[in-house]
């Protein structure tokens, strides 16, 4: 038929060039729209049951493209791109404005006491720990003692971390202990994500050649993959946990501060809030979420499978996750 949508749209890879800066950030954008954690299950399992079945060649009567791009958008949002469940919604990208500017606000708001920094990091470390799980690259489950461990060292490296800063900080200028969270973040995104992706260090995440041919697992490819989640999430806290405390500080310094100090709170979590919009999609563009390296590369033994299997082969492709 004629008004017939084309089959040759190919939604497996983003609607932008992920070639240039650009096209990742316009991409992502669209990926952690916090709107998307307000769709209900049906839009979900809607834009779901369209995605697979274009790829499976069936296309909805009167579906557009934009229709077609929108539900792909949604689908990417709420859905693991390697094993294809539903991820748990706090877990997902378009939940780190909301949820972030929230735990960070408050990191930043009660940051003066012991017990305050100790339970604020280790909400965060959590929250941290669930995305960090949710956005594992890979489709090997981890089994419940393996995520115990994994979340228990995550959690207390990264509040060990934030004590001894703060001890360091009490030397210093008021200023520069407002920027202790931050360091402590920095710090603990060191030591979370590789604890919480400790398996695919083991194990090896899956490498494929550019058609998408499973090609096998590579723990080189693994840690390259968490290098870059690691710089892409304190490239994220940056703005959110930097710019705001300059703006406190000036701001706690006016009359009308000083008259409602309730205001402190929802003041300083709106302007973490706005930080977050930006910085989140920005920083996940970083790097493609379809990282690549070279099959020289590659660990000798699958070097040497991919040479059999696959001579033509130069560069493996693979998820290094979010």
């Amino acid at each position: 038929m004629s008004g017939e949508l084309s089959l040759n749209i190919n939604i497996k890879e983003p609607r932008w060039d992920q070639g240039t800066f650009m096209g990742r950030a316009q991409h992502f954008f669209m990926v952690t729209d916090p709107r998307n954690v307000l769709l209900s299950s049906e839009t979900l399992e809607e834009a779901r049951v369209t995605v697979e079945n274009y790829r499976a060649g069936t296309v909805k009567p009167g579906l557009t493209e934009d229709e077609l791009w929108r539900a792909k958008y949604i689908y990417d949002s709420a859905f693991h791109p390697d094993t294809g469940e539903k991820m748990f919604v706090i877990g997902r990208m378009s939940a780190q404005v909301p949820v972030n500017m929230s735990i960070t606000g408050s990191m930043l708001t009660f940051y003066r006491t012991t017990p305050a920094v100790v339970f604020w990091q280790w909400v965060n470390q959590s929250f941290n720990a669930v995305v960090n799980y949710t956005n594992r690259s890979g489709d090997a489950p981890l089994t419940v003692n393996q995520l115990g461990v994994a979340y228990a060292s995550a959690t207390t490296g990264a509040v060990v971390t934030a004590l001894g800063l703060k001890s360091l900080a009490t030397r210093l200028p008021p200023i520069v202990s407002r920027f202790v969270p931050f360091a402590a973040v920095a710090a603990a995104n060191c030591i979370n994500i590789p604890f919480m992706r400790q398996r695919e260090l083991k194990y090896g995440i899956p490498v494929t050649d550019e058609n998408g041919n499973r090609l096998g697992e590579s723990v080189g490819a693994a840690k390259q993959a968490i290098v870059q989640v690691v710089v892409s999430r304190i490239g994220m806290a940056v703005p959110a946990m930097a710019i705001p405390p300059v703006i406190m500080n000036a701001l706690e310094k006016k009359a009308f501060m000083k008259r409602f100090p309730v205001l402190n709170a929802p003041v300083q979590v709106g302007l973490v809030g706005l930080c977050l919009v930006f910085a989140t999609p920005l920083c996940c563009a970083l790097f493609p979420q379809k990282s690549s390296m070279s099959v020289s590369s590659l660990e000798a033994d699958l070097q040497e499978r991919i040479r059999k299997t696959s001579p033509h082969t130069t560069t493996v492709y693979f998820n290094k996750g979010l």
